[in-house]
This record gives structure tokens, C-alpha cells and sequence, in this order.
């Protein structure tokens, strides 16, 4: 599926990131959750927030989809990501446990 249906749990997560929102974006997690950005691994919750802090939510980070692709418990989404540390098109590969995220991979979009 290509279009702009953003499934759940990703459309929350999405919305979270754009509100700035660090706890729904934190609990958006599992508890064994894992980002990994650019081959960078952070795992658990503390570990996500520190990158955060940083990269993500502390650089005011924002995303707006371009495309949605979901296979299975798998939704990548493609868009434009602009912050005050990192801005271009990038891939966004969810891994999806339920209603959680059990993994966010980050990529050359």
C-alpha cells in the first residue's frame, strides 16, 4: 500500500514528533524500543532520550510525509525532515509490536 494513510501507531508517533510532544513520542515506544539512525543504535527508553534530546525532539525537529508504504507490521514513510540539526528527505522504517514501536530505522530518504 502507497498512499498517504498513515497507520497507527506511526500517524500518532508522527503527530507527537511535529507537536514536539517528548512524552507521547517516548511512550510511542516499547520498553525494549530501539532507534537506529544511520547504523547509530539507541535502545530502551533512556538511551532514545538522550539521542532525542539532542537530534530529534530538542532540535525541533519536524516531518512532513511524502509518501507511506505499509507491509505487515512494517511502515516506512518518506518525507521531508527539517530541524535545527539535520534536514533532507529521509526514510523512516517503523517496525510495529501491537500498538507500540519496537523499532524506528532512520535512512537516506
Amino acid at each position: 500500500m502507497t498512499d498517504q494513510t498513515i497507520p497507527e501507531p506511526v500517524a500518532s508517533f508522527i503527530d507527537a514528533v511535529n507537536r514536539h510532544d517528548e512524552a507521547a513520542f517516548l511512550d510511542a515506544f516499547t520498553a525494549a524500543g530501539a532507534v537506529d539512525d544511520w547504523g547509530r543504535i539507541f535502545t530502551g527508553r533512556d538511551a532514545i532520550k538522550a539521542w532525542s534530546d539532542r537530534e530529534f525532539i530538542g532540535s525541533r525537529g519536524t516531518l512532513a510525509v511524502e509518501e507511506v508504504d505499509a507491509a505487515g507490521e512494517t511502515v516506512t514513510v518518506v518525507g521531508d525532515w527539517r530541524s535545527n540539526h539535520a534536514n533532507g528527505r529521509s526514510k523512516f522504517i517503523f517496525d510495529v509490536d501491537g500498538d507500540k514501536l519496537a523499532k524506528m530505522t532512520i535512512r537516506e530518504g
